[in-house]
């Protein structure tokens, strides 16, 4: 879980590299002169385009990081197990999606990208409330004092 979640990371470092570009190319430098309008919005787009195919190689990591964690959070006993199981289901819905985008023009239309990824985003916000509002108040948290 610790290694898919940490290759996710420089991917995406590089990725953001492509935001960096289309703020030097909108902050209207001199150099940049040599241009014309549609040269730059059209490089604008190239970049904001090469970022989102980043994201979309991201996913991949963000959804199998998902199948160990859902696992874990299954076998704690402290989490919920039905968040545990929608992590683990959700791990395949961004694999889905993944391959829906990749192998399909008009995938995001379709509306089943919306359906498959629900899971994910259900648990993944269920968690976090979960440790922010149940997990302080567990029985389980000793202090000492």
């Amino acid at each position: 879980m610790v290694v898919l979640a940490i290759v996710s990371v420089p991917i995406s470092f590089v990725n953001m590299f492509q935001k960096l570009a289309v703020l030097t190319l909108i902050s209207k430098a001199e150099y940049l002169q040599i241009f014309d309008m549609g040269q730059l919005q059209a490089q604008v787009l190239l970049h904001l385009d090469y970022y989102n195919n980043g994201i979309k190689v991201l996913t991949i990591f963000w959804g199998l990081w998902l199948l160990p964690f859902g696992y874990l959070v299954f076998k704690s006993g402290f989490l919920p197990k039905i968040l545990g199981i929608l992590l683990m289901i959700g791990c395949f819905g961004y694999l889905i999606n993944f391959t829906g985008n990749f192998l399909f023009t008009g995938y995001r239309e379709t509306g089943i990208s919306r359906w498959v990824s629900l899971p994910a985003s259900i648990a993944e916000i269920g968690t976090c409330l979960w440790l922010l509002i149940i997990g302080i108040h567990s029985k389980n948290l000793k202090t000492d004092k």
